[in-house]
């Protein structure tokens, strides 16, 4: 058992008037003892103060002894607390409920135009746009609208506008995503038109436009490789020397072979002029339907090779002469009428894409460009790279 400080104290005082009390009992027996006399002491006089503090440190140990009076008083005490903090607490929330009410009939009001103690969808549209000071869409309100109207009539009611709070937040939440969609939209658009001028301006370097007199002129010249590489199938048309066209045709396929390399050289400066995209397109499909046309070559130049090792009779039989004779002849007359064809059409401003195979492939290597060749970005998507990303989506798939 531990005692406090105020009960140790008692029971050393209380000790202590106990010794003392003992002494003066003893000191009065020893005077009886020896005869002498005492006089008699008054009735006040019996209560000495060693007994009144005998007495009182009884009381205070007593006391100091029974905790149990002084944890009562406390719990009493805690208890009063306590109950005027409920006090407080109650009269708190009845003040914030009052408060809420009134904000809630205030709001409800501001939306109730016509005071018809329903808040209509056109009403609610109207009181946020006045409130926010903002056009708001319609999908949006309805939105809002279901979320509150819990009884589904397509009104608002003031008892299903009690949570002002989550009605507020719901309204701020509310202006926060319209100012996102509107601030994506601007960005979206400000995005489309950065990649419109982009495109435009690369349009506007790809020279498609009608072609000039001097485009005209330009775009036959890419046919005279195939027909400086095609003379060797005419050498049986091409005999009288006094004809001043093929005079012309010979002196220019003297400096053509006089040039080493003529061949590869015109082969990869045609191709490069193709790829060009500042030269008008007449220019650059010529130049590509020109390499097209020499490639064409190369198949009767292998027959003709052929035909004229059987004619000589390599292969131990041998042809007549003239079998030869008529098929370079027609290689060189087909041609004549391809590159004649090829030279009016570009003469007249028109696209020469008539020629069967070579044409079409032209085509698909200078196609016409326009803005759907253009990715979301700007860049420039051309027809086969995007012809191969499907196929090789179907493959996947």
């Amino acid at each position: 058992m531990k005692f406090s400080t105020s009960s140790i104290l008692a029971i050393v005082a209380l000790s202590a008037a106990t010794h003392q009390s003992d002494a003066f009992s003893m000191q009065s027996h020893s005077r009886t003892s020896f005869g002498l006399r005492t006089a008699p002491q008054p009735t006040a006089m019996r209560s000495s103060p060693m007994m009144i503090i005998s007495n009182t440190a009884t009381t205070a140990l007593q006391a100091a002894l029974d905790p149990a009076s002084e944890q009562e008083t406390e719990v009493q005490r805690l208890k009063a607390m306590a109950t005027k903090l409920r006090a407080e607490v109650a009269e708190l929330e009845s003040q914030q409920a009052s408060e809420r009410t009134k904000f809630t009939e205030q709001i409800f009001q501001e939306f109730d135009a016509n005071n018809d103690g329903d808040v209509t969808l056109d009403e609610l549209k109207a009181a946020l746009e006045r409130t926010f000071k903002m056009d708001i869409d319609d999908e949006r309100v309805e939105s809002l609208m279901k979320d509150f109207d819990k009884s589904g009539d397509g009104k608002l009611q003031i008892d299903e506008m009690v949570s002002v709070e989550q009605f507020r937040n719901r309204l701020e939440y509310l202006v926060q995503d319209e100012k996102r969609k509107t601030s994506e939209a601007t960005r979206s658009a400000a995005k489309s038109a950065e990649v419109s001028e982009l495109i435009e301006s690369q349009l506007a370097l790809i020279n498609d436009r009608p072609p000039t007199g001097t485009d005209k002129a330009i775009s036959v010249l890419p046919y005279l490789f195939p027909l400086m590489d095609g003379l060797m199938f005419g050498q049986f048309l091409l005999q009288d020397v006094s004809n001043p066209v093929i005079g012309v045709i010979a002196s220019i396929y003297v400096l053509y072979r006089s040039i080493p390399f003529s061949g590869v050289l015109t082969f990869f400066g045609l191709s490069a002029g193709s790829n060009n995209l500042s030269l008008n397109r007449l220019v650059r499909y010529n130049m590509q339907q020109a390499i097209y046309l020499d490639f064409a070559l190369f198949i009767p130049g292998i027959v003709g090779a052929i035909t004229a090792a059987a004619a000589s009779g390599l292969f131990g039989y041998q042809l007549p002469p003239g079998i030869a004779e008529i098929g370079s002849d027609a290689v060189f007359l087909t041609l004549l009428a391809t590159l004649g064809y090829s030279t009016v059409s570009s003469l007249l401003g028109a696209e020469p894409d008539k020629i069967p195979f070579i044409s079409d492939a032209v085509n698909k290597r200078v196609p016409s460009i326009d803005i759907s060749m253009f990715d979301s970005e700007g860049r420039f998507v051309p027809p086969q790279l995007e012809q191969k990303e499907d196929d090789d989506k179907e493959k996947k798939d």
